[in-house]
């Protein structure tokens, strides 16, 4: 106990530190940084007249170590396989973030996903505020709620009616008892390196943290509750062919990412989705499309819109919140009539449809539909990615990378990158000394080979610009 109060004591006084600390003014995003010379396995890196320093970063985790486990609550965070320190931030707005050391970034996280519009948008916090005035949680229906489901069901072609929840995991949980409930069936299939949230029965071959971390599976998960969960890898439809014909009317439902960012940015293949449409219709089993991190991203009715192939079942959150928790599973009313109250499948929270969350995800879709969205995230995504792979032939590093929209990934391989086997070939070391290079440039990236990136509206031409020079010196150095 005498460690945990040292480290709350130290935690209170960085905390203290940081709130008496006067902020100033911060540099418009579209102007130029100073000049940096970046010196190696320093915690401080010159920059002109002001170093880059992680000092307050280091006491805040050291003190969080002490109180969370491995110092977060969630596991990417922690930097395991990048290396380095992990940075601790005080406030974000529009494309940009700032630590507790006053550092500023060019952000391409964005909340692993939710930030679509920019960081603290003005109008979405103004509704905010006021929505805040009447209460943060009713725990009885509210109509937000009914403005929100309205707008998902108008948007997203699967969906004719529609749960919410808090998180993404939380979607997929229930969706998962969803399909069981409706077909009768109790086996699955997934894909390796496809993240569903933490629930017992993903945690098989799963992207994301699992992947980050290298962990196997997970400890505690009973066999039980794996043993109806079964894995091909993606982009391989013989394989999912062969596990249908070995399990004729026993599988409930397929789930996927339609295109997989908890292991890298992983397009499918022509043809792929399709194939998986006609699997399932033809043995009577359900298609999940698992879209908290693609939907409202690739386009406003998420990838089944951009693709043109309508699961039967979709999951949702992140950009559905605006920055707040949330998440949502939906389809086609005659399965979502299983949901109780209005059928026997229950599932329940106590947070849900909260009215926060609701506002800042109704005025969060309400910009996404404004003309030209998604061709301004098409545009500044395709020139990031295409100047960092230009920078990595430069250099010689072999690399590949892809995007759609506002979502993007690189991988230290020559690919091409179809499945989690082909990203598994990156080289992992190599890609931490370039991230913790563009940490010294001021450009955060998602910490972990395994993870897409992403966009927003936010996000100038010259942050583009800014992100592709620091790519270009970082991997000169390395």
């Amino acid at each position: 106990m005498a460690g945990a109060a040292a480290a709350s004591a130290a935690a209170a006084a960085v905390a203290s530190g940081i709130s008496a600390r006067p902020v100033a003014p911060r540099p418009s995003p579209s102007r130029a940084r100073a000049p940096r010379s970046v010196v190696r396995a320093a915690i401080s890196v010159e920059k002109g007249e002001k170093a880059y320093t992680v000092e307050k970063s280091e006491e805040i985790f050291n003190a969080a170590k002490e109180l969370m486990p491995g110092g977060v609550n969630s596991p990417v965070r922690a930097f395991k396989s990048v290396g380095g320190q992990p940075i601790v931030f005080d406030s974000v707005k529009g494309s940009r973030m700032w630590d507790v050391d006053g550092n500023e970034y060019i952000d391409y996280v964005g909340s692993w996903g939710p930030a679509i519009i920019g960081h603290a948008d003005d109008t979405v916090n103004a509704a905010l505020i006021e929505t805040l005035k009447k209460g943060t949680s009713f725990g009885a229906p509210c109509v937000l709620e009914n403005v929100l489901a309205e707008m998902v069901i108008s948007a997203v072609p699967s969906i004719e009616m529609v749960r919410f929840v808090n998180s993404g995991t939380e979607a997929c949980m229930g969706a998962l008892r969803l399909v069981r409930a409706f077909t009768g069936r109790e086996k699955i299939l997934k894909f390796e390196g496809c993240y569903h949230g933490h629930a017992d029965s993903f945690l098989v071959k799963a992207g994301s943290g699992v992947a980050t971390l290298g962990l196997p599976d997970s400890p505690g998960v009973p066999k039980g509750a794996t043993s109806e969960t079964l894995t091909a890898p993606y982009n391989d439809v013989e394989a999912v062919k062969k596990l249908f014909e070995e399990n004729k009317g026993q599988i409930a439902a397929v789930f996927l990412e339609p295109v997989v960012g908890n292991a890298g940015f992983i397009p499918p293949q022509p043809g792929f989705l399709n194939a998986l449409r006609d699997l399932t219709k033809q043995d009577g089993a359900l298609l999940v499309f698992d879209e908290v991190m693609t939907g409202f991203r690739l386009a406003y009715g998420g990838a089944q819109e951009y693709f043109g192939i309508t699961p039967d079942v979709s999951t949702l959150g992140k950009i559905i919140g605006g920055g707040l928790p949330v998440g949502a599973y939906g389809g086609r009313k005659d399965i979502m009539e299983m949901v109780a109250p209005a059928g026997p499948m229950y599932q329940a929270g106590t947070l849900s449809g909260n009215p926060l969350a609701m506002t800042a995800g109704i005025h969060t879709l309400k910009r996404l539909m404004e003309p030209g969205t998604y061709d301004y995230l098409d545009k500044i995504t395709s020139d990031l990615v295409r100047g960092v792979l230009d920078a990595g032939a430069k250099t010689g590093h072999e690399m590949c990378g892809g995007h759609i929209r506002g979502m993007f990934g690189f991988f230290f391989t020559a690919g091409p990158v179809h499945n989690f086997g082909d990203a598994k070939k990156s080289d992992t070391a190599k890609f931490g000394r370039f991230y913790r290079g563009m940490l010294e440039e001021g450009v955060y990236l998602a910490p972990s080979q395994f993870e897409a990136g992403f966009t927003s509206l936010a996000h100038t031409s010259q942050d583009i610009e800014k992100t592709v020079e620091a790519a270009a010196k970082v991997l000169r150095r390395i």
